[in-house]
């Protein structure tokens, strides 16, 4: 599950997508096909959001992952690789950036 907290020691990928609009939904589709029968097999995996931005252009992906090292092994993985294609053809263009948590403000 999803955990946003400064402590924490989780790495975050959030990758952004555009897309035009008529392809939005088919590049959902597929992130949450992978994200079910391969990410979420991966070790280290602890959790991933796919947003769609209102306009249909973007999609969002906020992944957490244990650590650098985790994220890496799975991108090396070839299963994983096929959906990372599959993704990145759907797309115009995507910007995977890793982060980490540097403040949580709460209402």
């Amino acid at each position: 599950m999803t955990t946003i907290s400064k402590s924490a020691t989780t790495l975050t990928l959030i990758n952004t997508f555009k897309v035009a609009p008529d392809k939005q939904q088919t590049l959902i589709d597929l992130l949450d096909r992978a994200t079910e029968n391969v990410m979420r097999k991966q070790p280290g995996f602890i959790s991933a959001n796919i947003h769609r931005s209102l306009d249909g252009t973007k999609v969002a992906n906020y992944a957490q992952w244990r650590s650098k090292a985790d994220l890496e092994a799975m991108q090396k993985n070839p299963e994983a690789g096929v959906h990372m294609k599959e993704a990145a053809a759907l797309a115009d263009s995507f910007e995977p950036i890793l982060y980490e948590v540097f403040s949580v403000h709460g209402g």
